[in-house]
């Protein structure tokens, strides 16, 4: 049930019987104050301005042909010409009742669903994951689960990074190690940073290692089975390691879906092919360049966009143009979203233009480079270790387990050890995530151990806090709630502004799923559990002097605000426990 959807098609309807021309949108509103109602209607204002009359008398007949006599118990002018909308206790209570009886809470299909690919994490097969891949993977996740959650049809990609000339060097040295007896995984790629900078340092100071690499770089390149072979060893491993990270974060990626940067290798010249031809890409100085006028800079000068290297070699650009035209001209999909770092944003604009102007992207296609911001330190400078070395995100989700663990031994001292484990990983790994979700996508943001693990304010452990004191009405009352039989009553001021939060969860997801931005989750969550504790506060449940229909009443209200916050919570990744 999405509540301003149905306000919006109702005023559409409404003023355009009251003969007001197409082109003037109504918006409708939540209402921050009970006395102005629970909704408005703001469309005569800029009517009135465009047929040159009142306000307020476009108002009056735009309410004489408004349709909400099903779900409004008063409308009224407001101001200049808002129209304030007060909803039915019984329309709510019925709209609750249907929720409580779905599983998708109320929130319908899209009636047009999207096919979408998503193009999340992405992480370089060459060494360990780091927190640096943290928010392409978990805000990618969370928006792909919404966009199921909606029915749309989801393509995740990994466009893991297998390919280039760093492979030359790493498959030459885990040559060499292999021909001396190493254990593969034991040993050689225990440590992906060991293995890298071990190889590195071969390639820098060891005579006649690195023309090897180079050379078996253009093997590889060229297909060479031996040379491939000993790569496709190397992915197979480094890809074990990501997989375990992924489980840890409770992420929905799997190994079908690695779309690597290698699986675009046979489309690459005939990429380069396509731009010549169309006069896009021009030579100069031996590569291959595309000179943007659609980017120029403030003296006129094109933005440079370079598709292949003088010798001949392929880059990002040529993988990313190639990329574009497997999803938008072979899978056909509607939209494309790849989450990356802020400043690889000119680099996809110059992707963007480029490939539409060659006809790799579809006009129907969106492309949506979907830009975040930098996980940052307290010295407000990207977060690094101690010493200054790079964070893997192992380790980090390892360290907030234990954390968390800390934070949470005197909560779960009746539970056993096996039980206290599970919540500490669940609290530390849901708490990591959420510090991350809960701040726009496009800012950076502090990292802070005690801020994100703390039981008050816009937290996880609030969030599952407040989901498992729901829980534990039902375990006190002694009640089943799936047994509940009784009907939703709205009466007290608190019932009616949960309420009305709970009927906000289709409108919450839709503005999630069309801006890419999983904190408005984040926050409808965190003011959803508020609203609760104060009507939890107010309105007595399990008290001898409540009438049993109240008191069942009271319950399906608990019941679904208990969905909710698991449904939303699962939706970002975040798991929940019972008892805490």
């Amino acid at each position: 049930m999405n509540i301003k959807t149905l306000l919006i098609e109702k005023a559409n309807a409404a003023m355009h019987a009251a003969g007001i021309p197409e082109g003037t949108n109504p918006a409708v509103t939540q209402s921050t104050r009970p006395q102005f109602g629970d909704y408005q209607i703001n469309g005569a204002m800029g009517a009135a301005k465009a047929l040159k009359t009142n306000p307020r008398e476009l108002a009056q007949k735009i309410i004489d042909n408004l349709d909400v006599a099903d779900l409004a118990a008063k409308t009224e002018i407001a101001g200049p010409g808002f129209i304030n909308i007060h909803l039915k206790p019984e329309f709510l209570a019925a709209s609750l009742e249907a929720a409580n009886q779905d599983s998708k809470l109320g929130v319908a299909e899209h009636v047009n669903p999207h096919k979408v690919v998503v193009d999340y994490s992405s992480p370089n097969l060459a060494k360990e994951m780091h927190v640096g891949h943290l928010r392409s993977t978990i805000i990618g996740d969370a928006v792909v689960r919404a966009l199921e959650f909606r029915g749309d049809t989801v393509i995740r990609q990994n466009h893991m990074g297998d390919w280039g000339t760093q492979f030359g060097m790493l498959i030459a040295h885990l040559e060499d190690l292999l021909e001396q007896g190493v254990d593969l995984e034991k040993v050689a790629l225990a440590d992906l940073e060991s293995f890298y900078r071990d190889a590195k340092k071969r390639f820098d100071e060891e005579e006649g290692f690195a023309d090897k690499a180079r050379d078996y770089v253009v093997k590889l390149q060229g297909g060479d089975a031996h040379c491939k072979k000993l790569w496709q060893m190397f992915i197979d491993t480094s890809v074990k390691h990501s997989e375990e990270v992924y489980a840890r974060l409770n992420v929905t990626l799997g190994r079908d879906d690695i779309k690597a940067e290698s699986a675009y290798n046979d489309r690459l010249q005939g990429v380069i092919e396509l731009l010549k031809e169309k006069g896009i890409a021009v030579e100069d100085q031996g590569a291959q360049v595309v000179f943007l006028d659609e980017l120029a800079n403030k003296d006129g000068e094109p933005s440079v966009f370079i598709v292949q290297k003088s010798g001949g070699g392929f880059l990002y650009s040529t993988t990313d143009l190639a990329a574009c035209d497997y999803r938008s001209n072979e899978l056909d999909v509607d939209r494309i979203l790849i989450f990356v770092d802020a400043r690889q944003g000119l680099h996809f604009n110059q992707v963007e233009i480029t490939a539409r102007k060659a006809g790799l992207l579809k006009d129907k296609t969106s492309y949506e480079p979907s830009l975040f911001g930098t996980m940052m330190g307290d010295d407000g400078k990207p977060f690094k270790t101690r010493t200054g070395g790079t964070v893997k995100l192992a380790d980090l989700l390892e360290e907030a387990v234990s954390r968390a663990a800390d934070k949470i031994a005197d909560r779960t001292a009746e539970l056993s050890e096996e039980e206290r484990s599970e919540i500490a990983r669940k609290v530390g790994i849901g708490a990591v995530k959420y510090a991350d979700l809960s701040k726009h996508r496009t800012s950076d943001y502090i990292f802070n151990w005690d801020t994100m693990l703390s039981f008050e304010g816009a937290t996880a452990p609030y969030l599952q806090y407040a989901y498992t004191r729901v829980s534990g009405i039902f375990r006190k009352a002694g009640v089943d709630s799936a047994n509940l039989a009784g009907s939703i009553n709205i009466v007290e001021p608190q019932e009616k502004a949960l309420a009305l939060k709970l009927l906000q969860l289709e409108e919450v997801l839709d503005l999630m799923i069309s801006e890419a931005t999983p904190h408005v989750l984040c926050g409808y969550l965190y003011e959803l559990a508020s609203l609760y504790m104060t009507f939890y506060e107010a309105c007595p449940i399990l008290k001898d002097d409540v009438a049993a229909d109240v008191r069942e009443s009271r319950l399906l209200l608990c019941n679904l605000v208990a969905k909710s916050l698991r449904t939303g919570l699962d939706l970002l990744g975040i798991e929940v426990m019972e008892q805490m």
